[in-house]
Formats: structure tokens, sequence, C-alpha cells
């Protein structure tokens, strides 16, 4: 399935994960799948609900594999799911952490020895729509599994749903030490960002949570009940307010500032 609604929303994304690879490589597959089937082994031992594995390509930002498992989860067949519509499908409130867990993962392992990157384990939650168009509340987890210095290739995810445990609240983020390295639980991203609320007009912080959700000017027009025309004028003064000159910058740096 292609979705190009949410263009901004994935480019974003993306563009964290280029700060971690920097080239496509080959792969050995025998060793790659020899540490598929470890993680699996150790993922699937405590796990407290249904769950789906995945292993994605990171230079590529796509779904490289998917497991059959995710029709039990989400309710689509393995072949339908792409990463854009993977993240199509978070929950619109979930939006701005899922980019901001990203932003702070990649900052993590691009501070790190490449002799640590597999000893840490990245986890957080988020609510993911399924085909029935229901939330279901999902734990991800995932770890490098194919990298070198400076660039890492692909993670390996399992996604459980959670939603029996947690079905509300404000998403969590983590970073879990293994074999001895340090933890750090319940990372709240938005405590290290810069508040900006004067920067924007009331109308125009509603304006900047609708961009993140992908909305198109006509959609933020017509869900505000306002002219495309006024929509645009709010537009073109973000840009300016931000000293940005693009959309996707206005979106990356309200992620990084914390604006939303």
């Amino acid at each position: 399935m292609k979705n190009k609604k949410n263009t901004g929303f994935y480019l974003a994304a993306k563009k964290f994960w280029k700060t971690v690879v920097h080239k496509k490589n080959k792969i050995n597959t025998f060793e790659l799948q020899l540490q598929i089937e470890a993680h699996k082994r150790l993922f699937s031992i405590f796990q407290p609900g249904a769950y789906y594995f995945l292993l994605f390509d990171i230079y590529q930002g796509e779904i490289e594999e998917i497991s059959p498992e995710i029709t039990n989860v989400l309710g689509y067949w393995p072949q339908e799911l792409t990463m854009r519509q993977f993240m199509d499908n978070i929950h619109p409130v979930d939006k701005s952490y899922f980019l901001s867990f990203e932003d702070h993962t990649t900052q993590f392992f691009n501070h790190i020895s490449v002799e640590k990157i597999g000893h840490y384990k990245v986890q957080y939650d988020l609510r993911l729509k399924k085909i029935d168009q229901k939330y279901a509340h999902i734990l991800i987890q995932y770890v490098p599994v194919h990298y070198e210095e400076h660039n890492i290739y692909h993670t390996f995810h399992i996604h459980t749903d959670i939603t029996h445990l947690k079905s509300e609240g404000v998403p969590t983020f983590s970073i879990i030490g293994i074999d001895g390295e340090p933890s750090y639980y319940n990372i709240q991203p938005a405590q290290t960002f810069t508040k900006s609320y004067d920067l924007f007009t009331n109308r125009e912080r509603e304006i900047l949570k609708l961009i993140v959700e992908g909305k198109t000017s006509q959609q933020i027009a017509d869900h505000l009940f306002i002219s495309i025309h006024t929509v645009n004028c709010h537009r073109k003064n973000m840009l300016a307010k931000a000293a940005v000159k693009t959309p996707l910058e206005l979106l990356n740096k309200a992620i990084k500032e914390g604006w939303l």
C-alpha cells in the first residue's frame, strides 16, 4: 500500500535514520539470520501479549521482512505493510513522540562506540491503527543486528500488543543496556527540548500539530473551518518565525525544539 498523505512525517523520520547509516552494504545473509534467530528466542520468552517480528532496513527506510503473526496483531498481511503505511497508522497524538524517540535513539547510537552498539535495546510504546480502524497499544522493542563503525544497516524488532495492560496514557521510552551496560529508563524527550510556546500563536500551534499529522492545507482549512488562504498565510508566518525555508524543516525543528 502507498499512502502519500504523511510524506513530511515519513521524510522527517528518514532524516534521523540517515544519520546512522551513510551507505548501502551487502548483507551476510547467513550471519544475519543467525543473529535474528538468537534475538527471536530471547525476545519471545517473556512477551505479555500477541507479537510479530520485523527486520527494518535503515538505509532504505523500509521494512525488509515481517513475520506472519502481524495478521493476528494488526490484521494486515505481511506484504501489505510498508514503513510509510506503518507510520500513517500511528495515532495522531503519538506521532510527535515517535519522531522524538527515533531522534533520541539515533543520537544515542551516534555517540557510542561500535563495540557497544550491540549491547543496547530500544523500547517504547505507541498506539497503532489496526485494519478494523481500532487502535492497539503496541510495545516496540528493537536491537541493531547489522552494523559497523559509523553505519547501522538493520534493526530487528518485536512489536507486542499490550492493549490489555496499557490502553491509554503517555508513551514511554527507554534505552536498555545488555551485558552490564547502563540502562536509561523512562526518558522524557520533552524535558530535554527548549520550549518555545511564545513563538507561535494558539492558532499556529493548532496548524503545526495538524501538519505533523500529515494533513494538507485544504484538510487543515476544513478541520479548522477557515479558508485555505488563511492556512497558507499562517504557514508562511510560521516558516518566518522558525527561521526555516520549507515545511519539512519546520517539522524537524518543531520536534527537536519541543514546540508541540
